[in-house]
């Protein structure tokens, strides 16, 4: 209603595509998780932290365990998100150092599809918490993963040579309303990386 001539579109890309289409003005804004060296053009600002969880079906093994070990987890066979999507390396990073190897058997970069996979048996999910729906998806069980995977961080990234127009300013603080227009501003004008990780260092970030 506040701008009726704008229109929202959302283009869904791997890592590099996503950059490429922020760095060539494709798209006004970038939201990412993954592979941030990608964005190195773009000032990538800080929006939220969000953990994983597992889906299993009611009858799986894991949903009868009273605590989940990433041992007991690589027993089985395991659906996720494709690499470079979705902090999927914070996984990979996870099992590696365990010195464990994960069967991952399927992957998707839509949360919804790895749920229909576990529905049909073919394995244990693992994705975003937030994806998690207890009404919708009351016929799986979600497990708590954060002591397992750790959070991830998903930034907003924007070029700095853009001009920012108002309904941009609303957009981000709306995604995330710790940066307001003040604290983008300040945020572009910088121009090393330490300056801007001190900028939101004292920031408590959401957490999903």
């Amino acid at each position: 209603q506040r701008y009726p001539g704008i229109t929202l579109n959302l283009h869904q890309g791997t890592p590099l595509q996503i950059a490429e289409m922020a760095s060539r003005s494709v798209a006004d804004l970038a939201i990412a998780t993954e592979a941030l060296e990608l964005f190195d053009n773009l000032v990538m600002l800080p929006c939220y932290r969000w953990h994983r969880c597992m889906l299993v079906r009611q009858d799986h093994p894991l949903a009868q365990q009273s605590s989940v070990s990433l041992e007991d987890v690589a027993r089985y066979p395991l659906i996720t998100y494709v690499f470079g999507f979705t902090g999927r390396s914070q996984l990979d990073h996870a099992f590696e150092r365990a010195n464990l190897h994960p069967q991952i058997v399927l992957t998707a970069v839509d949360a919804d599809v790895i749920k229909t996979y576990v529905r049909l048996g073919l394995g244990v999910g693992i994705v975003a918490k937030m994806a998690y729906d207890p009404v919708a998806d009351h016929d799986l069980v979600a497990i708590d993963a954060r002591d397992l995977f750790g959070a991830s961080v998903t930034n907003i990234g924007l070029r700095r040579d853009m001009f920012i127009r108002g309904y941009l300013y609303d957009f981000i603080e709306l995604f995330a309303p710790h940066l307001h227009r003040q604290q983008v501003d300040q945020a572009v004008a910088l121009r090393d990386k330490r300056e801007l990780e001190a900028l939101f260092q004292d920031i408590e970030l959401p957490v999903y």
